[in-house]
């Protein structure tokens, strides 16, 4: 009976995997972050919180509840207003240092927001999109996704993604995002629309930098977010079947780089920890 069971399922398709693209790219930069972040219940303790994130998530709350206000109230002000409102104040040295942050942060803000057309209605804002593919089941979210005349006179579906950091970006950050190009790819699948070009929008500076991808491009892309998949798919397998010791570091090695000092598990991990010292919690805040 059980074998006839088995043959029963041999027809069955195989299962997709389920992942975003932070997921992917966690895989890809340190498979021993991926297996904390994932896998160990419970997972490891983290550090503490850290100051940038908390700007960058207090700027996106921000510029999205910003498009969600009615055009004729969409002013630099009220972008500055709604910053205020938003504000995180985790990771920052002490509540001084918070208001100085703040205080940058909603400047930002409104210069940013003072360069927008308010009667323009994003088709999206903090959107969910989400595909399949032959061995995928991808889902993300997008920061903004616009409709836009283009200089030929037809429309285009543009991804927006923000950015808060403070190195300068290049067109090649936004032609190599793993993730802006898989948002493109969801976008064009979901709403049937032709969608290549995605923006990287650098909010402290106001420049933005926008690359046109090719259905060749996003074809590699996409191929490298399968190749990905499949990798982390077979390792999540392995540690299912309980992995220990020895087999399980290797199975899950740590990539040690300058980024370990602001991963949030370095303090657990013995590879990382015995090369850096953990950032201090504001450090990668410009002086």
């Amino acid at each position: 009976m059980s074998g006839q069971g088995e043959l029963a399922l041999t027809g069955l398709p195989k299962r997709l995997v389920s992942a975003t693209p932070t997921r992917l790219t966690t895989w890809l930069d340190c498979p021993r972050r991926y297996r904390f972040t994932y896998l160990d219940r419970p997972a490891p303790p983290k550090g503490p919180p850290w100051a940038h994130n908390s700007l960058g998530a207090s700027v996106h709350l921000a510029l999205a509840s910003f498009w969600r206000l009615e055009p004729a109230r969409r002013s630099a002000v009220a972008a500055g207003v709604l910053l205020e409102k938003a504000w995180l104040r985790d990771g920052f040295r002490d509540d001084s240092q918070s208001s100085l942050w703040r205080a940058r942060a909603r400047a930002m803000v409104e210069r940013y927001a003072g360069r927008l057309d308010p009667r323009h209605e994003p088709l999206g804002v903090e959107r969910t999109v989400a595909t399949r593919t032959r061995v995928l089941a991808l889902s993300g979210r997008i920061d903004r996704l616009d409709d836009r005349l283009r200089a030929d006179g037809g429309r285009e579906l543009v991804v927006v993604d923000y950015k808060t950091g403070r190195r300068p970006l290049t067109v090649q950050d936004a032609r190599s995002s793993l993730a802006l190009a898989l948002y493109a790819v969801a976008v064009t699948r979901t709403f049937r629309r032709r969608c290549a070009t995605v923006e990287l929008h650098h909010v402290p500076t106001g420049e933005v930098v926008a690359h046109e991808h090719t259905p060749e491009t996003l074809l590699r892309h996409l191929g490298r977010a399968e190749s990905l998949g499949e990798e982390a798919s077979a390792a999540d397998a392995d540690f299912r079947a309980g992995l220990t010791g020895p087999a399980m570091a290797e199975r899950f090695p740590a990539q040690p780089s300058s980024a370990c000092r602001w991963c949030d598990f370095l303090r657990v991990c013995p590879e990382g920890s015995a090369r850096y010292s953990p950032a201090q919690p504001w450090d990668a805040l410009a002086d």
